[in-house]
């Protein structure tokens, strides 16, 4: 283990070495890679003008030297993206300078001596860029550091200092040292990385060896532990035959502790455990032998009642459709007879109209008769006044002697005829009386006829309203009948399905039955202590499956009883679930023509 931690640790030492190595040579590479930018930039800039490049340009400078914080990825291709208006990383937002960066890099003080010369260097080349960039502006060296000294643009001065041969040489007087700079570092981490790997292959090296031995120890080892777990391995293998060929009488015992020890405890309790159970379910078997024979008795008898009642079901469902019938047919004979009722109240009614208009047509003819009897009795006043009339003028006539003979004659017809005038008048009005005594009379016999029209009437809508209840409650007693019948109908169906499902229960239990038998043969194979044997299960068993067929045969012989209505008002009795007699093979059935009310 120990070796394995060394490899581990000279491994992660090699690889921190060229870790560091390639970091350290982006760092330089950056150094490098910031001056080629700004040599890029300037000359750019003095061609062009464009102030983008200069502002890149400044922040170049600013970022090196830890002004601006530094982009993410700064050591892959950043600027000439930039440049293009690519899109390019977000700052990081870590600002530290370069020369900081290198410090932390753990460069030796020769690599820094070297890095700080090409640093020195670039800036000095920074100073001929900026007079270069100033000159396109139109600013110049003040002779104090600045440039505030105006001027006319000078961009020809400044394209020619970017690249004449000093602007070169200057270029090459920082890569000189970086050059160098890259021949230490490559030196110095080359032998770090070496001096790690060869720790690490000598690591490696031990850690084998020592994987040897330790292999030569376990093989001996596992030799020796062969040879003593062998012998306690045979004995749980001869154990555990026993228990697999059925014998769990054999005691299981051993003096050892260990491992093997344990295990030959762990079978001994399986032995114990597996003989109290085998012992339990021979008597569970007992017990399921009975509980079922009994089932399939008390599913054969039910099976016999429930047919009887199937039975009974189908003849109150026939009985139920008769009535259904006869109700049908009273309230289509009662609905007709409301029909005919309201026929004869639309009659009546009528009558009762003629009635009145035969009234009001006596009441027409009294007041003509009353009128009449008045134009009578004018024409007799006026016959009255004619004889007065003609009496004087035949008093007058006799005064006049011969001259009025004639008159005379003529008055006298006057009078005749005025005296059988009144003679008639008398007679109409005599008629005419009798004939208002007689419309009088009808009238009060129309009143009469009417009030008895009303009455009949009245006595028709009441025949017709009591023949509407009487057909409203026929078709409800055909919809309670109706329903009834629905019920009787689902009971029937109910009862086939409850027929099923105790063919379905018989047939469960006989399965049960077979399964206990087979549990019963299966469990025959293990041999207890004090040498019990199966024997008596499986005679148990064969006697359980004979009962059922016996008990069925019974039912199906004796005659199915009729279901006797339960008294109203009194509790169904609860059924009584057998209990399994444990001490007998068998209990005696009960008789297939018991009471079930509770059914």
């Amino acid at each position: 283990m120990l070796a394995l931690l060394r490899v581990s640790s000279k491994e992660a030492e090699a690889k921190q070495a060229a870790d560091s190595r390639y970091q350290s040579y982006l760092l330089a590479d950056e150094l490098r890679q910031s001056s080629d930018d700004l040599t890029r930039l300037a000359r750019t800039y003095v061609v062009s003008g464009e102030a983008a490049y200069e502002q890149q340009y400044m922040d170049i400078l600013a970022i090196r030297n830890g002004q601006k914080p530094r982009p993410e990825n700064y050591e892959r291709i950043y600027w000439d993206f930039v440049a293009a208006g690519a899109p390019v990383p977000p700052s990081s937002g870590q600002t530290i300078a370069l020369s900081e960066l290198m410090k932390r890099a753990g460069f030796t003080g020769q690599e820094f001596a070297k890095l700080k010369e090409a640093e020195a260097n670039s800036n000095e080349l920074v100073r001929t860029e900026v007079i270069a960039m100033n000159a396109v502006k139109g600013k110049f060296d003040d002779g104090k550091g600045g440039f505030t000294r105006d001027g006319p643009p000078d961009p020809e001065m400044a394209r020619r200092i970017m690249h004449d041969k000093a602007y070169h040489q200057n270029k090459a007087k920082i890569m000189q040292p970086v050059n160098e700079f890259l021949a230490l570092l490559d030196e110095r981490t080359s032998a770090e990385v070496a001096a790690a790997s060869a720790a690490f292959d000598k690591a490696q090296l031990l850690a084998q060896a020592l994987q040897a031995m330790s292999v030569i120890a376990a093989v001996a080892c596992l030799l020796f532990a062969y040879r003593y777990i062998r012998s306690g391995l045979q004995q749980a293998i001869d154990t555990a035959e026993c228990i697999a060929g059925g014998d769990l009488s054999r005691d299981i015992a051993s003096s050892r502790s260990d491992e093997i020890g344990q295990l030959l405890q762990a079978m001994e309790h399986i032995n114990k455990g597996l003989a109290e159970m085998i012992g339990n379910i021979r008597s569970s078997t007992d017990q399921m032998t009975v509980a079922t024979s009994e089932i399939a008795t008390g599913n054969a008898d039910l099976s016999a009642r429930t047919e009887t009642q199937a039975s009974s079901l189908e003849e109150t469902a026939s009985a139920m459709e008769n009535l259904t019938d006869t109700v049908q047919q009273n309230a289509s004979n009662a609905q007709q007879a409301n029909q005919l009722a309201a026929d004869a109240a639309h009659v009546a009614e009528q009558g009762g109209e003629v009635v009145s208009q035969v009234v009001v047509t006596m009441g027409a003819i009294k007041d003509s008769s009353a009128r009449i009897s008045d134009i009578i009795g004018v024409i007799d006043g006026i016959a009255f006044q004619t004889n007065i009339l003609a009496l004087n003028a035949a008093v007058e006539a006799a005064r006049a002697g011969e001259q009025g003979r004639g008159f005379a004659v003529v008055a006298s017809e006057v009078r005749n005829l005025a005296q059988r005038s009144a003679a008639a008048a008398k007679e109409i009005k005599e008629l005419i009386g009798a004939s208002v005594s007689r419309v009088e009379e009808g009238g009060r016999l129309v009143d009469a006829a009417g009030d008895t029209m009303q009455r009949i009437v009245a006595s028709v809508h009441k025949v017709a309203g009591i023949m509407g209840e009487i057909t409203s409650a026929s078709q409800q007693q055909g919809s309670g009948i109706g329903e009834v019948n629905q019920a009787i109908g689902q009971m029937d169906t109910m009862t086939q399905q409850n027929a099923a499902l105790v063919e379905q229960a018989a047939a469960a239990a006989e399965s049960l039955q077979e399964q206990a038998q087979s549990l019963a043969q299966a469990v025959s194979i293990f041999r207890l202590k004090g040498g019990s044997s199966a024997t008596a299960i499986a005679r148990t068993a064969a006697a359980a499956r004979a009962e059922p067929a016996a008990a069925a045969a019974t039912a199906t012989r004796l005659p199915a009883p009729r279901p006797r209505a339960t008294p109203a008002g009194s509790k169904p009795r609860a059924a009584v679930r057998p209990k399994p007699d444990t001490q007998a093979a068998t209990r005696t059935p009960a008789p297939a023509g018991d009471d079930w009310e509770e059914f």
